[in-house]
């Protein structure tokens, strides 16, 4: 079992034992890489390449090239590596904002930046890996606790469950639509009324790391309210009914308001005054963050709320866009 089958971060050996192995004749003319798929076919050809270029596989005691021939009688050693995968559920050190935390759940404001769950291409560094080593019994439970998510560079409020039966209750509660979730976001253009988006999600049928309205997908219901106007840009406050992946950005593209700075949804609005154009780079990210969190205790039954400050690489660019008002 690897640990992306398991939750517990023990399920696996992170250091398996070195293989000692010689060329046998047969091989010889071979390909260094394709001699080791036929010796350990139990790894990949793609996973034998990076462990001999990053020298975990070693031939006749000297780092080697995939291409490099072998003659057969030559003494390899290899190192196996973890897949990064495999790592998913490891616990790591990781600083967390915590806003609160009872026997029931952990309330964290997440930094923009910070990925909420492994998968592809970020298998470490997560905010369940954090969660893993803040409260290790984490590890019994799916995802670590994890029932709502952010993405990676939206900043803000989300809550994780300390128990099986906390996180069953709260996945209900989401279910039912009865979790109230507020963001703010700055959009492009001057949005001159309130309303709302209800367009179903699902994954762009070209781009397929993009959402996008399409007939078939799920259900989704965005709320939005004017908050402040700037030039060429509108400060709203964002309250979903659904919790669909990328449903603001995309939500509020369709309506031709797309979020500032967004590097996926937002383009490159034209004749932006310099100061605001230099101060939107350097947020770097969308311009996304979730502000407000209510729901009912999954063991006092109490309805409790939680509030983040706006951050400060956000109110850096509300405060240039202020001021070029």
């Amino acid at each position: 079992m690897s640990a992306s089958d398991s939750n517990n971060p023990s399920d696996y050996n992170p250091t398996p034992p070195q293989i000692h192995l010689t060329i046998p004749p047969e091989l010889a003319g071979l390909r260094f890489d394709q001699a080791l798929q036929k010796l350990l076919p139990e790894y990949s050809r793609s996973r034998l390449q990076e462990w001999i270029k990053h020298e975990y596989a070693i031939l006749s005691g000297q780092p080697a090239t995939p291409k490099q021939t072998v003659w057969g009688g030559e003494r390899v050693s290899v190192a196996p590596q973890a897949a990064p995968e495999e790592n998913a559920y490891v616990a790591e050190e990781i600083a967390l904002a915590i806003v609160h935390e009872d026997d029931g759940l952990i309330v964290i404001d997440k930094p923009a930046g910070l990925v909420v769950h492994p998968g592809s291409g970020n298998w470490q560094g997560t905010l369940l890996n954090a969660l893993l080593h803040h409260a290790p019994q984490l590890a019994g439970i799916p995802r670590a606790g994890i029932v709502h998510r952010l993405d990676k560079d939206t900043s803000g409020l989300l809550v994780v469950a300390k128990t099986l039966t906390a996180q069953t209750d709260l996945v209900r509660q989401l279910q039912a639509r009865s979790v109230k979730r507020e963001y703010l976001a700055l959009v492009q253009g001057d949005l001159a009324h309130d309303g709302s988006v209800e367009a179903p999600l699902g994954r762009h049928p070209i781009h397929r790391t993009k959402m996008a309205i399409v007939s078939d997908g799920k259900p989704a219901t965005t709320h939005y309210r004017v908050l402040e106007h700037y030039p060429q840009h509108t400060l709203v406050e964002c309250r979903l009914e659904t919790g669909r992946t990328h449903q603001i950005r995309v939500h509020m593209l369709s309506i031709g308001h797309p979020l500032a700075g967004d590097p996926v949804y937002g383009g490159k609005p034209a004749n932006l005054p310099p100061a605001v154009r230099e101060a939107t780079k350097a947020l770097g990210r969308q311009a996304l963050h979730a502000r407000r969190l209510g729901l009912i205790h999954p063991l006092s039954h109490e309805f409790m709320e939680w509030h983040s400050a706006i951050p400060a690489d956000l109110a850096t660019l509300l405060e240039v866009l202020h001021g070029a008002a």
